[in-house]
């Protein structure tokens, strides 16, 4: 029991240092576009070499188009097959428009990160329904604080976000005197606030 109760009390720090580390790291499960677009992919190189094997090209741009299929092979491996295939049996179907758009909306969702913000409240909720699930003294002591924490966590982050309307909405003078009114935070709280913020 006390092995759960020291991590339950480490997990809160385990959690602020990871919102300040940033969520550049961590990324979204692979959807269903970008399944496709990595599929589609290996068939764009597959006919690709295809065509280039069949057509008097050089040796170089066969051998491009034969490694290019051989590595395309990876990105499908790794993100999974879709649910749903693209038509790509020529290349007139892989050079389709909705291709295309389907490669814009895989690149555009590839750049998408998870909100610090509620990846911190998914793991409080995780720990609180932990805590609950032990039970007893400590389990109540740790779900206690664990709501506390969560509560002043979306408290900052209310605050954080207030603060950057109020700089957006008040340019000139307003927000020279808001910065003044900041600037004898220290050195942790700017750096704290600066990672919350980006």
């Amino acid at each position: 029991m006390k092995k759960v109760l020291t991590i339950l009390i480490f997990m809160p720090w385990v959690l602020v240092c990871f919102l300040t580390a940033g969520c550049n790291s961590l990324r979204f499960a692979p959807s269903q576009s970008q399944k496709q677009n990595a599929w589609l992919h290996n068939r764009t190189a597959i006919v690709a070499a295809e065509t280039a094997g069949s057509e008097s090209v050089s040796e170089k741009l066969q051998a491009l188009t034969q490694l290019s299929e051989l590595q395309s092979r990876a990105f499908t491996s790794y993100f999974g097959l879709p649910k749903e295939f693209p038509p790509s049996d020529t290349a007139e179907d892989i050079l389709a428009q909705s291709n295309f758009q389907l490669a814009r909306t895989a690149l555009h969702e590839s750049a998408d990160r998870p909100d610090g913000w509620q990846l911190a409240d998914n793991v409080f909720e995780l720990a609180i329904g932990l805590s609950a699930l032990l039970g007893g003294v400590y389990g109540t002591r740790a779900v206690r604080f664990l709501k506390t924490a969560r509560t002043k966590q979306n408290a900052l982050q209310e605050i954080i976000t207030g603060n950057e309307l109020f700089k957006r909405q008040n340019a000139g003078p307003t927000a020279l005197a808001f910065k003044q009114a900041h600037k004898n935070q220290s050195p942790q709280t700017r750096q704290i606030v600066a990672k919350m913020k980006a």
